[in-house]
């Protein structure tokens, strides 16, 4: 089979697709036969940042999701031919991921998938969704009266994030680093949206001078003190992303940094399950909705769409089209 493989940390252009045994079928994982993936974040750290690292095995495919056709089924309860998702649960780092056209996975980590949509919208929908989903009712209780501040929202899960709150009914305020992707934000149905310098306070003021009821924290550490700062009390925080590239908090004190009443939460998502994948389909379907797809290539175009998204050129979700 064609696949990705790594060796080591790497530059988008040193991507390249080989030829590799097909993954043999063992007990308790199926083989799937992958129809399209996302492209995520989380693939991109993996290769600039965590392939040096003891804990990865290495040679590795990269991938943590993908949509496709169970090819065997093994032991397990899955048959020959059910579409399926599969994600997370250590895929693409403690074993070999979806950059591929087959991967062997754990019976735990695939999800049967009844809908519609096609491989491609499926694949925007895995773990993109699944991880908006967690974030907004699991972590941030979002209700329909909310007004909730995503902060980084021009990246897919900003956008999913947008279009599930706009569906049921929230007012969303959305920040971009980048002023040219102000408009899409608005696009996605943002009510107000901003550029994000590192200080927002002058816009929050403005837009919300009493605080907003929910933020979903996508820049990550690097801003999260200081989103703190526009909550009001009974406010819920997420921490979910880790856009702004600082991972963890120095010299945080909670105390004095959390106002009083305030909720700080964050959503890992390496848990998923039916009843949760489900839900999201079920959603999609009460709400007329279809995942958002910024652009999909082709696999033997995988490097090209690496490199887009290292440099940013493309907004949103990419989808890579296997078969």
């Amino acid at each position: 089979m064609k696949a990705v493989v790594l060796n080591k940390v790497c530059k988008a252009e040193e991507i390249s697709v080989q030829e590799i045994p097909k993954p043999r079928v063992k007990k308790d994982w199926v083989l799937i036969k992958i129809k399209a993936f996302g492209l995520n974040n989380s693939e991109k750290v993996l290769r600039t940042v965590e392939l040096d690292s003891d804990y990865i095995k290495k040679p590795i495919i990269p991938g943590i999701e993908c949509a496709g056709i169970i090819e065997n089924a093994s032991n397990t309860h899955f048959k020959k031919g059910d579409k399926v998702v599969a994600l997370m649960g250590g895929m693409g780092r403690s074993f070999n991921g979806s950059y591929a056209e087959y991967v062997s996975v754990p019976e735990k980590n695939v999800f049967k998938v009844e809908s519609s949509l096609s491989f491609e919208e499926i694949a925007a929908s895995t773990e993109t969704y699944f991880t908006a989903f967690g974030s907004l009712f699991e972590c941030l209780q979002l209700k329909k009266t909310d007004t909730l501040l995503i902060r980084g929202g021009t990246c897919a899960l900003g956008y999913a994030s947008i279009h599930i709150a706009k569906a049921i009914g929230c007012k969303v305020i959305a920040t971009s680093d980048k002023q040219e992707k102000v408009e899409l934000l608005k696009a996605h149905g943002a009510d107000f949206a901003f550029v994000d310098h590192g200080n927002i306070s002058t816009e929050m003021h403005q837009i919300a001078p009493s605080g907003v009821d929910k933020i979903l924290e996508l820049v990550g550490a690097k801003t999260l003190p200081e989103s703190l700062q526009y909550t009001h009390k009974g406010s819920i925080v997420c921490h979910t992303g880790i856009l702004g590239k600082v991972y963890v908090l120095n010299n945080f004190d909670p105390i004095k940094q959390i106002p009083n009443g305030v909720y700080l939460t964050g959503f890992f998502s390496n848990y998923p399950t039916q009843e949760k994948i489900d839900e999201i389909y079920k959603f999609f379907d009460q709400h007329n909705l279809k995942p958002a797809i910024a652009k999909v290539f082709d696999f033997e175009h995988i490097k090209d769409a690496i490199i887009a998204q290292d440099k940013g050129l493309i907004s949103g979700k990419i989808i890579i089209k296997v078969s």
